[in-house]
């Protein structure tokens, strides 16, 4: 049973893992760019916006990308005290303009001391093969270290440590650490592990997953999420979260 689901989840990744895959996709934002830096703010941005339809989370990432003049890293390096002022009306569901500047504020501060977003994923416990849950909650931590970050925003950068299945910052860290020739993910981060990988558990996911009996818990959390991996990496221990092209394809694609 385990081989023919193994089998059959593995010609579902090949299905979806492809650039026909990017065009309808948040990752379709980032694809946008070349620049190593532009590929990770924009990244961060489409990520976290990643909720509701997928037209309307297109649309609102390509009208952030054009208020920073479709050159992220650029704006958020020089950008003027004026230059925020069109941002006072970016709004996408719940994520309104107090989220939207201090995401700037926060990018802004970390670029100027750090070549890469990556550097902010590196917790003390990163070498550890189960290390996630620590570079998320140290994450989400120095995200809002700074002074006055809003207490609205945590809302928008969760963590595990309040037990949330993480799903818009698994997804954002699949797209810059999985690495393969098939041209969907970037895979230009090296310091995390694609075994170190979570499954991103949306609600597409999550069916499917419960569908084929690799989730067993009745609610969608943190722990959830490490079932799930734990899973999927049976199939594939150093790649597990590849898998998250085959049910995510079947649940959005096939409404299996």
């Amino acid at each position: 049973m385990r081989k023919n689901l193994q089998a059959f989840l593995e010609e579902k990744v090949m299905e979806y893992n492809r650039p026909s895959f990017i065009e309808y996709d948040p990752i379709s934002i980032p694809h946008m760019f070349s620049k190593k830096q532009d590929i990770e703010i924009s990244g961060f941005f489409a990520a976290i916006l990643a909720w509701g339809k997928r037209k309307t989370i297109l649309k609102k990432c390509k009208e952030l990308m054009e208020l920073m003049d479709n050159s992220p890293y650029e704006f958020i390096l020089y950008h003027q005290e004026k230059d925020l002022k069109p941002f006072v009306y970016f709004k996408h569901r719940t994520f309104n303009e107090v989220d939207t500047l201090y995401f700037i504020h926060f990018l802004s501060w970390f670029y100027k001391s750090h070549s890469s977003l990556e550097e902010a994923f590196h917790a003390p416990q990163s070498g550890d093969p189960n290390a996630m849950q620590s570079i998320l909650i140290h994450f989400q931590n120095l995200f809002f270290s700074l002074e006055h970050a809003p207490k609205r925003t945590k809302k928008h950068v969760s963590s595990p440590a309040t037990n949330s299945a993480c799903k818009r910052l698994n997804m954002f860290l699949r797209w810059m650490v999985r690495k393969d020739l098939q041209g969907v993910d970037f895979g230009i981060w090296n310091k995390i592990q694609p075994s170190q990988l979570i499954c991103p558990c949306d609600l597409h996911v999550d069916r499917v997953g419960r569908k084929l009996g690799l989730i067993t818990r009745k609610q969608t959390d943190w722990l959830t999420a490490l079932e799930l991996t734990e899973a999927l990496r049976k199939f594939d221990p150093l790649d597990p979260v590849k898998f998250d092209f085959a049910l995510f394809g079947l649940g959005i694609e096939e409404k299996f």
